[in-house]
């Protein structure tokens, strides 16, 4: 009965697993430069004494999908897309090096153009800030060019250059600060080849429709866990009666 119980248990628990990140994506189905994370159940060998053909069902993250966002134009000029593949160089609270495609840019009050999250927006020497200016516009290439304050629009200055960068998507991995890192703690090179769409943000890549099917089948394997569970209970109730009749 308890290894009917600890089978039924560890299905469940791992159900649970898989339905976090089924939920993590539909909280971020509308989230700008979110990509949706991908998760399967694999075969994990069980260790210790017994037939060393037991195994258990993991789920377990296999990374995250490289499908383009939908295109979402707002005209703004801090608003910026990468095309095709490749990211944008942040630094993250840490102070490490991270990468994000969220595109929706914003400017502090000194200056200091950073992401939505208030990650600084590296530039080819460092954290860019922009002086005050009547125009900013940003390159397909990454170049930010500016008029400045009481000057006329003929008086265009180039500021920096947005670092962009397109490592081998094997060797990032994502923190638990949304961005993503190489996962050997070092730094992306910057790659010319990057290129970005101004005016333009790209959508989360979440197939809402697909992840509400997947979150019901899990439910349902989630339910019948719990009722193999209370099966295994209804017979140790039923033997210990019988038991107890004898």
């Amino acid at each position: 009965m308890d290894r009917s119980v600890y089978v039924a248990m560890t299905g469940a628990t791992q159900i649970m697993r898989a339905q976090d990140a089924v939920s993590h994506n539909l909280a971020n189905a509308s989230t700008v430069g979110f990509k949706s994370e991908l998760s399967a159940f694999q075969s994990v060998p069980v260790l210790g004494d017994g037939t060393p053909s037991r195994i258990n069902a993991v789920a377990q993250g296999i990374g995250q999908s490289a499908n383009q966002g939908s295109s979402i134009t707002t005209g703004r000029s801090l608003d910026v897309s990468v095309r095709g593949a490749g990211w944008i160089t942040v630094q993250s609270q840490d102070g490490s090096e991270g990468y994000t495609r969220a595109g929706d840019l914003q400017l502090t009050s000194d200056g200091q153009l950073t992401d939505s999250r208030g990650n600084a927006v590296m530039g080819s020497s460092g954290p860019i800030t922009i002086s005050p200016s009547t125009e900013i516009s940003i390159g397909t290439d990454g170049t930010i060019s500016t008029v400045p304050l009481g000057q006329g629009p003929n008086s265009v200055s180039t500021i920096d250059k947005i670092r962009l960068v397109n490592p081998d998507p094997t060797q990032l991995t994502q923190g638990s600060d949304g961005l993503m890192h190489m996962a050997d703690g070092g730094t992306a090179d910057a790659d010319p080849t990057v290129t970005l769409a101004s005016g333009v943000l790209e959508g989360s890549n979440v197939n809402a429709s697909a992840e509400l099917v997947k979150m019901i089948a899990l439910s349902r394997q989630y339910d019948m866990q719990v009722k193999s569970i209370k099966t295994s209970e209804d017979n140790a109730d039923s033997a210990i009666k019988l038991m107890q009749a004898s």
